[in-house]
């Protein structure tokens, strides 16, 4: 029997692929597992197969149908869905969530419609689908809304010990010692619906009334051309010299900000999970987000989560608490290393084969 998987988009960076990329190592304990992608960037190439690749041969009296497609669910893409769909493989769905479209519409309306289109096709391979596996509750709910019959919440594969053992690059460790003062740092996509935006607002306010020696790092690619533009237009206006538009970064630079900073933030609107929370809790950095989406649940009382409604003058004054306040330090410290150690990856490894054996 073969485990395949197939996802939209393989990117470096991308949490779909890197989820892919743990579950493929896990997989190949069993037995040939490969992954399939529609768009595919140069650096994967050689991990990564094209779509119309995919092949199936009969091995004796076996049938195709006998095999397993794991398909993650992450935006809009007909051909795929169409894929998927025409397949006579058993399917494994595999829900990361699907960005919110109203908040792209101003910027890119084809990817916003994108979007629209992947949540109605997710809809539809409920009909096909064996189980669904899914991070978090809110996306279960989701899930169930359309259809699914068979749904589990299932943590993703996070090796929070592979990031804190990477060594750190020595010139970003002396750039950053460099720097005065605490530094908050967002670790994440530049998108819409992830408020990069709000950020600097509530920054500026930090900076200018509450903590005027803060720096805050935005790590992470600007993948949405118009908005990175509207987004870097802003920041520059508010002429804020310390803040840091790092954009995307190996792992060697990346682990030297992970080091180097004081408390992790984001104020996104719509998460199914959030991984660099997690991430977060592995350096013992306090958390300030926002209520919204999987957000409260995947935080799980380990960090300071602002109502859904507040505005950024409440964040900035979480912000300032965290950087400020050491007795509220290390109580949310001390909150995310047991909040960590619920989300052993050899337990999130042992669950995913055991609901793959319920299907097989």
């Amino acid at each position: 029997m073969r485990f395949d998987q197939v996802v939209v988009t393989a990117a470096p960076g991308d949490a779909t692929t890197g989820s892919a990329f743990e579950i493929r190592s896990l997989l190949r304990r069993l037995g040939p597992s490969e992954i399939f992608a529609q768009n595919i960037h140069p650096d994967l190439h050689e991990e990564v197969f094209p779509l119309h690749d995919f092949r199936r041969t009969s091995r004796g009296s076996r049938r195709p149908a006998d095999d397993i497609i794991i398909f993650h669910g992450s935006i809009g893409a007909p051909e795929v869905f169409s894929f998927i769909l025409g397949r006579p493989e058993r399917i494994v769905l595999v829900y990361h969530n699907i960005s919110p479209a109203d908040a792209f519409l101003p910027y890119d309306p084809a990817f916003a419609g994108l979007l629209e289109s992947g949540r109605r096709d997710v809809a539809r391979l409920a009909r096909r689908a064996e189980i669904a596996l899914t991070p978090s509750h809110f996306n279960a709910r989701e899930l169930m809304a359309m259809g699914y019959r068979d749904v589990r919440v299932w943590p993703l594969i996070v090796d929070l010990d592979r990031m804190r053992s990477v060594v750190p690059d020595p010139q970003t460790v002396v750039d950053l010692d460099s720097l005065d003062g605490p530094m908050l740092l967002f670790v994440g996509q530049m998108l819409p619906h992830k408020r990069p935006d709000y950020l600097v607002q509530a920054f500026h306010i930090l900076s200018t009334y509450l903590v005027p020696e803060a720096h805050l790092a935005l790590v992470g690619a600007p993948r949405l051309e118009s908005y990175r533009r509207r987004l870097f237009t802003y920041i520059d206006e508010l002429n804020l010299f310390r803040l840091h538009r790092v954009g995307f970064i190996d792992d060697a630079i990346l682990a030297a900000y992970w080091r180097r900073a004081n408390a992790w933030v984001t104020a996104s609107e719509h998460e199914g999970f959030l991984q660099p929370v997690l991430e977060a809790m592995g350096f013992d950095l306090p958390i300030v987000a926002r209520s919204y989406g999987a957000v409260p649940e995947t935080v799980g009382g380990a960090g300071i989560v602002i109502p859904a409604g507040d505005g950024p003058e409440v964040f900035a004054e979480a912000m300032a608490e965290v950087l400020t306040n050491e007795r509220l330090r290390e109580r949310l410290v001390a909150l995310g290393r047991n909040r960590r150690a619920s989300f052993s990856a050899d337990a999130s490894r042992a669950a995913f084969l055991q609901h793959l054996v319920d299907v097989a």
